[in-house]
């Protein structure tokens, strides 16, 4: 059993904390995909549309099997991310820059 440095003892990380790491992590990369971020190995602007969508496309997928263990104000937080995400992708993809 994992205890805490206290050394009381602590419940086990669930799925759902597991899929919230996951959505922060991969929305980050799409954020670096779409060339909005440096690249957190390189720290350089890359711009990989192919490797954005795919980010992109799991990280709402990844929000659906959350959004069940979600309060209302986080929902909206992360369909915001997700929607952002998009948002810029298709202009990225057209060309155009905000």
């Amino acid at each position: 059993m994992a205890e805490s440095e206290t050394g009381n003892p602590t419940k086990p990380i669930s799925i759902y904390d597991i899929l919230a790491i996951l959505i922060e992590q991969l929305s980050a990369v799409g954020w670096q995909k779409l060339g909005l971020q440096p690249d957190s190995a390189t720290g350089k602007i890359v711009v990989d549309l192919v490797e954005a969508k795919v980010a992109i496309d799991v990280t709402a997928n990844l929000v659906q099997h959350l959004e069940s263990q979600l309060d209302e104000e986080d929902k909206r937080r992360v369909h915001s991310l997700v929607r952002d995400l998009r948002i810029n992708y298709v202009q990225k993809s057209q060309g155009t820059s905000s």
